[in-house]
């Protein structure tokens, strides 16, 4: 739908890094300004798996900020 409405923009995310890799808390940090490609942002991330931060070599959970770009091309 956002391509037929040649929808683009940038969505950054806040996103928790559980200890676990997975992620647990994300919110919109900066908006696309379009809800299609906000809200496609937020569920893609809530099922990547991540790399966790370790401190003195044991998994941690930590913030991180992720950029998403939508942009269209031919």
């Amino acid at each position: 739908m956002s391509r037929r409405y040649n929808e683009q923009g940038t969505v950054v995310l806040r996103v928790l890094v559980n200890a676990d890799g997975t992620a647990g808390e994300v919110f919109i940090r900066k908006s696309s300004t379009y809800p299609l490609l906000d809200r496609s942002a937020l569920a893609a991330v809530r099922n990547w798996r991540f790399v966790a931060a370790t401190r003195d070599g044991k998994p941690v959970s930590e913030w991180y900020e992720i950029s998403i770009p939508y942009t269209l091309q031919d």
